[in-house]
């Protein structure tokens, strides 16, 4: 079963945001992630919404997934993330038809 995460961002430093999205997609390709979407808000059809970007990564199970996000590589990451964006992640199971 593919796995994905979905990321929604509201950036409180564009240079640290931009090297956050660099350094992380270098942990997406060795862990074999995917970027399917990475993109700036437009605007809500339903509801309300009060981030300004959104990202959605596939991986090809949620043990891939699991390894990324735990990986020494992306744990570094966090602090800076967190200097960059407010962001939440949310991880996704997609069951096979």
């Amino acid at each position: 079963m593919s796995a994905f995460f979905i990321a929604t961002v509201t950036v409180k430093d564009g240079e640290k945001f931009q090297e956050y999205a660099v350094r992380s997609k270098e942990t997406f390709d060795i862990s074999g992630g995917e970027i399917v979407l990475r993109g700036k808000y437009v605007a809500a059809l339903t509801g309300k919404a009060s981030h300004q970007a959104a990202a959605i990564v596939k991986f090809q199970n949620m043990n891939a997934l699991d390894d990324w996000y735990n990986s020494k590589a992306y744990q570094a990451l966090i602090p800076l993330r967190d200097e960059a964006a407010d962001m939440t992640i949310v991880k996704y199971e997609v069951p096979q038809a």
